[in-house]
């Protein structure tokens, strides 16, 4: 067993997350808003549970449509705070829409939510390539500086550990191990 599949070996859904989404760069705004509110749904849990949950989010949350998201009424969240197969926080379902509007001023300013992101690291991903999984930092500068500009701009739940996170769902960082087959 290759130590970066060691996380998730035997776990169908985390397999095909590792294999083909996690630390892949990816310029979609759509699907770095969905991997934003999912980081940010994990706050105090684990991966594990949220990728679990992936589609009843996606079903409660329009696919992550940026636009419908901002849209929606405190009617449909307090809805989606009745469904079972969602972390029912009220604080993280409602930061969707929050995020979403912050989102969409985003777009407005820098062309895409893409061109945002992709500036902090002038559009190179950060490649770790470690040797083993104990290497594999939690946090960094750009985390760090990131999370910083994403809560002054409003975005919640976007600490610099869910940050780093995030940056490895979107693959701006790049933390396989030197030697997994999936780098």
């Amino acid at each position: 067993m290759s130590r970066c599949r060691a996380w998730y070996e035997g776990d169908p859904l985390l397999e095909e997350y590792h294999d083909h989404e996690w630390c892949k760069p990816n310029h979609d705004d759509r699907f770095q808003f969905e991997m934003l509110c999912l980081e940010g749904a994990s706050v105090g849990l684990s991966w594990a549970t949220i990728i679990h949950k992936r589609e009843n989010y996606r079903a409660a949350f329009h696919h992550f449509d940026i636009d419908a998201c901002a849209a929606m009424t405190d009617e449909e969240l307090e809805a989606v705070l009745t469904d079972p197969g969602i972390i029912r926080n009220r604080n993280k379902v409602f930061s969707v829409r929050k995020n979403a509007q912050v989102v969409k001023r985003i777009q407005a300013e820098f062309g895409s939510f893409d061109a945002y992101l992709w500036g902090f690291t002038d559009g190179q991903v950060i490649d770790g390539r470690w040797e083993r999984v104990e290497q594999m930092p939690t946090v960094s500068d750009i985390s760090t500086v990131m999370s910083k500009d994403m809560k002054k701009r409003g975005i919640g739940f976007v600490g610099p550990v869910i940050t780093y996170s995030f940056l490895q769902s979107i693959g701006m960082v790049n933390d396989h191990l030197a030697d997994c087959e999936y780098r």
